[in-house]
C-alpha cells in the first residue's frame, strides 16, 4: 500500500504532509471508520512500514500520534490494539477531520450538534456583552471571506472556523475559549462535508451576516437566537446529506 495523496482540502498550493502525518492520518481514518475495529490488533511495524513503504521510524512515531488521541494502545506480547471508543478524544480536531473523511454515523452528528447546542448560543451571548473591537474586526474580516471565497473553498471554510473562534475568544471566558479548537473543527469539517456531498447546498452566509451584527450591536437576546438558528439550519442540512 503506497501513501495516499492528500485529498486537497487545504488548497491546491498546500504543502505535502510528512509521511509520519500521511501515516497517522490514513491509519486513523481506518480506525474511526471502523475498519479497524475495537480490539483488534493492528499490523506490526514492519509490516506496516511495508505496506506503506516507509522506515519504521516513521511507522513508530505514526503510532504515538493515534495512541496520544486515545485510539491505540501497544502492549508487549500483544502488538498494538485498537481502543474502545470510550477512549478516543473525540473533540481533538484531528480526529474530527478523519470522522469526516468518510461518512460519520448519524449518532455522532447528532452528538456534534448538541454541543455546538449547548456552547454556542451562550457564547454568542457573552460575546455581544464583552466584545472588543479586536473581536469585531476578526468577526468581520471572517464573514468578509466567507462570503468572498464561498464556502465551498477551503478558504471560506477557513474563514468560517475562524469566525466560530472569534466569538468563542470575545467570551473572555478561559474555558470556552478551551474548546475553540474542536468546536471550529466541527464547523469546518461539517461544512466540508456537506459541500463535498451536496450539488446545490444551502448558503448560509446570511445567517452569519445576522450573528455578526447583532453582537456587534450589544443585542444578546438576538445573538443568542441567531446562533440557535444558524445551528438547527446547519444540522438539518447535514441530515438531508445524511439521508441522502
Amino acid at each position: 500500500m503506497r501513501l495516499r495523496k492528500d485529498k486537497g482540502t487545504k488548497g491546491e498550493g498546500a504543502k505535502r504532509e510528512p509521511s509520519h502525518v500521511t501515516v497517522s492520518r490514513q491509519l486513523g481514518v481506518a480506525i474511526v471508520t471502523g475498519r479497524h475495529e475495537a480490539g483488534s490488533v493492528l499490523p506490526g511495524e514492519i509490516e506496516i512500514a511495508e505496506q506503506f513503504e516507509v522506515s519504521r521510524s516513521v511507522v513508530r512515531e505514526a503510532l504515538r500520534m493515534l495512541s496520544a488521541r486515545g485510539l491505540i494502545e501497544s502492549r508487549p506480547k500483544v502488538g498494538t490494539r485498537v481502543k474502545d471508543r470510550g477512549s478516543w478524544n473525540l473533540l481533538d480536531p484531528i480526529l474530527l477531520e478523519w470522522m469526516f473523511e468518510s461518512t460519520p454515523s448519524k449518532k455522532f452528528v447528532r452528538n456534534l450538534f448538541e454541543l455546538r447546542m449547548i456552547v454556542e448560543p451562550a457564547a454568542a451571548e457573552l460575546a455581544a456583552q464583552k466584545k472588543t473591537a479586536r473581536h469585531l474586526a476578526a468577526m468581520g474580516h471572517a464573514v468578509e471571506e466567507m462570503a468572498r471565497h464561498s464556502l465551498r473553498t477551503s478558504e471560506g471554510q477557513l474563514a468560517d472556523q475562524e469566525f466560530h473562534a472569534a466569538i468563542l475568544d470575545a467570551t473572555d471566558n478561559e474555558l470556552m475559549i478551551n474548546l475553540s479548537a474542536s468546536i471550529g473543527a466541527a464547523v469546518r469539517w461539517t461544512t466540508f462535508f456537506k459541500f463535498r456531498n451536496t450539488k446545490t447546498p444551502r448558503d448560509p452566509i446570511d445567517e452569519h451576516r445576522a450573528l455578526f451584527e447583532a453582537i456587534a450591536e450589544g443585542d444578546k437576546e438576538r445573538a443568542r437566537q441567531v446562533a440557535i438558528d444558524l445551528i438547527i439550519n446547519a444540522e438539518r442540512d447535514i441530515d438531508a446529506v445524511l439521508d441522502g
